[in-house]
């Protein structure tokens, strides 16, 4: 193994482990690329992803200029920077396109007010619990604070909000027809 060989493979497994990382865990790991952000997009693409897919499919080309072209390394690099910018355009498109489908619709938690979810960690009347609650196509998982005692389980009811923190109310559950009350 040449140091052509080494470069070449060291940039396809470093440039290509990170993008993974970017496009799985983009949440947890983009904070970490952050520092490689320039402070501009390319069309609402951040460049770092770009970077990445040029620098796997350079070193991809370079690995394929050398054995499968028989070239040297001048010309296993020459087939690694026109893979690269190849690489470079299909993650643009791919992050493009995955930029579009998010959502674009926000809301504000006033407009949870009246919604209903279950409580996930129990609220002590007056303190502090959680409660799942469905909305705006996804679940959310938010600080709700009551008047009363609510357990977890429980379904609530928004009836306000309080700073960032939702005031629920216990739903009352339905009796089944033909259930007695008083039993």
């Amino acid at each position: 193994m040449n140091a052509a060989d080494l470069v070449f493979g060291a940039c396809l497994l470093l440039g290509g482990g990170l993008l993974l990382l970017t496009l799985i865990v983009d949440d947890i790991f983009g904070g970490l690329l952050g520092a490689v952000h320039l402070g501009f997009d390319v069309a609402g693409v951040s460049p770092t992803p770009m970077l990445l897919g040029f620098i796997a499919m350079f070193g991809v080309g370079g690995l394929f200029g050398l054995h499968s072209l028989n070239a040297g390394p001048g010309g296993g690099t020459l087939v690694g920077v026109v893979a690269g910018l190849i690489g470079s355009g299909v993650v643009f498109g791919a992050f493009k396109a995955l930029r579009q489908a998010e959502s674009t619709e926000t809301f504000s938690l006033q407009d949870m007010i009246g919604s209903t979810g279950r409580v996930s960690v129990g609220i002590p009347a007056n303190r502090f619990g959680t409660v799942l609650i469905s909305f705006a196509g996804a679940t959310h998982n938010l600080t709700a604070t009551a008047d009363v005692e609510i357990p977890a389980g429980h379904e609530v009811k928004v009836v306000a909000i309080a700073g960032a923190n939702l005031v629920v109310a216990t739903v009352p559950t339905a009796t089944k027809e033909g259930a007695r009350s008083d039993a």
